[in-house]
Order: C-alpha cells, then sequence, then structure tokens
C-alpha cells in the first residue's frame, strides 16, 4: 500500500496529477486535478490509495486523509467501484454524507453522480453506523438540504457551461471556487462562472 507520495507536482491533466518523486514521476488520479492548481511546481503531500487488479494498478489521490477514509469505506459497498467513490468525494461534505447515511437520506445520497436508489439503500445498508467513529457528523438538517441544492445547481451549471462550449477542464478550474460563493440559484451561479471563465 503507498499511503502518500511527497513530492515535486510537475503536471495537471483533467483526471489526473503527476508528482515527481526523486525523479519517477508518479501519475495519481483525482476528483478534481484543478483543486492542487497553487502548487503546480512545489512540493505536495498527496494520500493514495493503491488500486491494484488482476489487470490494472492505479494510484487514487486526496487532499486529507479523511477523504482517503470515506473513499475506502465507499469501495466496500457493493456495486460503487473507485471511479464512482472518486466521483463521490469531488463533491461532499463529509459531515453532512455521514449525516445523511444515518438518518436513511436518498434525495441527499442519489443527488451524487452514479448514485441511483438502489446504491443509496446499498450505501446505508453497508455503512450505517460504521462511518461516526471516523468522522464528526452534522446534524442540521436545513445545512444538508442546502447542500443538496448546491450540488444540483453546480452539476447544472456544469452542464450549461458544455453546452456553451467551455471544456471539462476550463470548468473543473473554477469549480472550487464556485463551490465556495454562496449563490442562491442556477442563473446566479451560471453568471457567477461566466465572469470566472473570462478572468482566466
Amino acid at each position: 500500500m503507498i499511503a502518500y507520495v511527497k513530492g515535486t507536482l510537475s503536471y495537471i491533466q483533467e483526471e489526473v496529477i503527476i508528482v515527481d518523486v526523486g525523479g519517477i514521476g508518479y501519475e495519481i488520479l483525482c476528483s478534481n486535478p484543478y483543486f492542487f492548481q497553487t502548487s503546480l511546481n512545489e512540493e505536495v503531500k498527496i494520500y493514495t490509495y493503491h488500486h491494484v487488479r488482476e489487470d490494472t494498478q492505479a494510484l487514487f489521490g486526496f487532499k486529507n486523509e479523511d477523504e482517503k477514509n470515506l473513499f475506502m469505506k465507499l469501495i466496500s459497498v457493493s456495486g460503487i467501484g473507485p471511479k464512482s467513490a472518486l466521483a463521490i468525494i469531488g463533491s461532499v461534505d463529509i459531515p453532512e454524507f455521514v449525516a445523511a447515511v444515518e438518518r436513511e437520506d436518498d434525495k441527499y445520497l442519489t443527488s451524487f453522480p452514479g448514485v441511483g436508489k438502489k446504491t443509496s439503500r446499498q450505501i446505508i445498508l453497508d455503512l450505517k453506523g460504521k462511518l461516526t467513529a471516523l468522522f464528526s457528523i452534522s446534524d442540521t438538517r436545513e445545512q444538508s438540504e442546502s447542500n443538496t441544492s448546491t450540488q444540483i445547481e453546480l452539476k447544472e451549471t456544469q452542464e450549461a457551461l458544455k453546452a456553451l462550449g467551455y471544456t471539462s477542464r476550463e470548468i473543473n478550474d473554477i469549480t472550487p471556487q464556485l463551490q465556495k460563493e454562496k449563490l442562491s440559484n442556477t442563473d446566479e451561479m451560471i453568471r457567477k462562472a461566466l465572469s470566472l471563465l473570462m478572468k482566466n
């Protein structure tokens, strides 16, 4: 198991980052590689999960140990593979996710990419009661509903930007900034996104 990789962040692509460690470039799959944009050509420490199968090996990277721990729990769920788990990690608020599992909130869980009702029920069945020891829980339902709404609006905004001709790379580059904004609807988020894209 490769627990983490520490070296110079030498390259960022649409789905991966490359970290140079003593002249060896480690290709690491990330949910949003452009989160690390500000650390390009600087030393970074990326928490990793080394996924090994008969036909492939891959390193999955995370911003912190909480993300990595949740990823490992998610891939233990029947029907969720590493890429699906990574997609969830890319848009998750961990305390809210844990709270949603504990209260069996299908609406929240199905807001994540690739998670339908069947997978949502499997997440609850496999993980309920197993996450609370690892992560703190926010028990504010209103906050959870707000986060769910924001995820839906973000997804709609990303689709609208693609329809306008922007590339996935350009959209991913501004997504972290959009997530920090307290925007009340999709129209406002699209306007903010276009403003950010014009500056870049």
